[in-house]
């Protein structure tokens, strides 16, 4: 999940330099909603952690 945030925030930073607002924009939402999941998922995953047989 980290993996696909930091593609897409690569694509959005390169869209942005060469002046594609609109696909910087895209690509930086969707980054913004992957790295969120990707908090939750973690801090879930902390939280509960592996439990001991």
């Amino acid at each position: 999940m980290l993996r696909w945030t930091i593609t897409f925030i690569i694509l959005a930073i390169i869209a942005g330099v060469l002046g594609f607002g609109g696909i910087a924009a895209g690509a930086a939402s969707i980054a913004k909603v992957l790295f969120f999941i990707f908090l939750v998922l973690f801090i879930f995953s902390l939280i509960t952690g592996r439990k001991k047989i």
